[in-house]
């Protein structure tokens, strides 16, 4: 960039400042922001522009109203203030002085041996970057398909394996389509662009929903809302408000449930063109946290409206694809967990087997998470010997997916069983857990 418009780098005497260096470790933007503004005399709204940060959000920072935890953010404030990497618990920073540069002092002057050559070894960030540039090409509708065709790859495997191993790369991809958007570009490619960057947003902080990092998962989903907002997506905004809607339910905060699924609810008929699948899919999240709250006749009501939305469907509705995973099997499933969460454990019983009996064999998290359900269900009723069979048949499923929610499930369920834990079947499901699970989790308890 041109010198003019290149960043000022902070002085030596703040970046060697023990408040300045804690600031930094401990990632409060208050404290970095307030001595950047007094000891390097850049203000607020000066940080706001190299940070690519409103002046409002910066405020609110400043203020203590406002916590930056999203990891694109950090990046952009150590980039945008020159803050070195190592400073923020980042990697070296591309404009940082090059390793190979570092002068350091030799103790001996000798030959080094040859090293193996390691065909692992790959180049750094800051070449893929360069790279990049020199072979950027435009991007049509082609291009954005290929993208949304990653997203149904990611969720699929996401459903097998879990989303542990999938978050770097799709972090990488939410970075590079971020990137993409800096440029100028028609507006139907921009519009795509935003979509995409929004789904991979929520897939991210789906991915940290599912392995109980909740801070983290909501830091995404508010991204995702961010972004489908600037195309005034209000299905997809519905979507992401359903997400945290049910992140509510798990961190036992049903009252914010209710408020996002209710709002949830605002957006999707505010929308020309929603359909009747995804008002049913956001009925039963209302029916979820209903039932989190004990309201048992306003559970009993979202679960009619969700089943008659769901009547409404027909084949040539313009269904987003994020919401098609909520076919007939979903339906039943989440109206018995519904039912099982009210306490009604003889109705909910035969819904969620019934699912089960349906659901696909490759949705290993799925079928763990259901299967728990229907052993706590059966469990409530007395059905010891029943309860013990299908937890057990949960475990195979359960030890194939990398998922802190479905280990919740599991430890939930193992608590049950402690007035039964001496009977025969439950000492059978025990051993069978050590063997499948206690190898890769190491404790039956958090």
């Amino acid at each position: 960039m041109p010198d003019a418009d290149r960043p000022q780098e902070l002085p030596a005497r703040l970046l060697t400042d023990p408040e300045m260096i804690d600031a930094c470790r401990v990632r409060d933007f208050a404290r970095v922001f307030r001595l950047v503004k007094i000891k390097a005399g850049i203000y607020p709204s000066m940080i706001a522009r190299r940070c690519e940060l409103t002046p409002s959000r910066v405020g609110e920072v400043i203020a203590g109203q406002r916590q930056l935890q999203h990891m694109d953010v950090i990046e952009r404030i150590a980039d945008g203030l020159r803050i070195p990497g190592h400073m923020l618990g980042l990697a070296r920073r591309a404009w940082e002085t090059p390793q190979a540069l570092v002068v350091t002092e030799r103790e001996v002057v000798q030959e080094p041996e040859p090293e193996p050559q390691n065909p692992t070894v790959l180049p750094g960030p800051d070449v893929d970057s360069i790279l990049a540039l020199a072979t950027r090409t435009s991007l049509n509708a082609a291009s954005l398909e290929a993208f949304r065709s990653s997203i149904e790859d990611y969720w699929r495997r996401d459903d097998q394996h879990g989303g542990e191993a999938l978050r770097p790369a799709i972090v990488g991809q939410l970075r590079h389509v971020v990137g993409l958007l800096k440029e100028n570009r028609p507006p139907s490619i921009q519009h795509g662009l935003y979509g995409i960057a929004a789904e991979l947003a929520r897939l991210t902080g789906w991915t940290y929903f599912d392995a109980r990092q909740y801070n983290q998962a909501r830091a995404y989903f508010t991204e995702a809302l961010q972004l489908a907002k600037e195309i005034d997506d209000r299905q997809f905004v519905a979507n992401v408000l359903a997400c945290m809607s049910l992140q509510g339910t798990y961190q036992d905060k049903p009252a914010d449930s209710l408020a996002f699924v209710t709002a949830a609810q605002d957006q999707a008929r505010s929308a020309v063109d929603t359909t009747p699948r995804v008002l049913s899919m956001l009925s039963m999240r209302e029916a979820f946290a209903h039932a989190t709250l004990g309201n048992r006749d306003s559970t009993h009501q979202a679960i009619g409206e969700a089943h008659r939305h769901f009547e409404r469907i027909r084949v040539s509705d313009p269904d987003p694809s994020w919401v098609t995973y909520f076919d007939e099997t979903k339906l039943i499933v989440d109206t018995g967990i519904a039912h099982g969460r009210l306490g009604e454990a003889a109705t909910a019983e035969p819904l969620i087997a019934d699912a089960l009996r349906r659901e696909a064999r490759t949705n290993q998290r799925g079928r763990a998470f259901h299967s728990f359900w229907l052993a706590r269900t059966q469990l409530d009723q007395g059905k010891l010997d029943q309860a013990c069979d299908t937890a057990t048949q949960a475990l195979e499923p359960a030890s194939a997916v990398a998922s802190e929610r479905v280990s919740g499930h599991l430890r939930e369920f193992y608590d049950q069983l402690a007035p039964h834990r001496q009977e025969p079947v439950a000492l059978a499901f025990e051993a069978r857990l050590r063997e499948l699970l206690l190898p890769i989790s190491g404790s039956l308890h958090p």
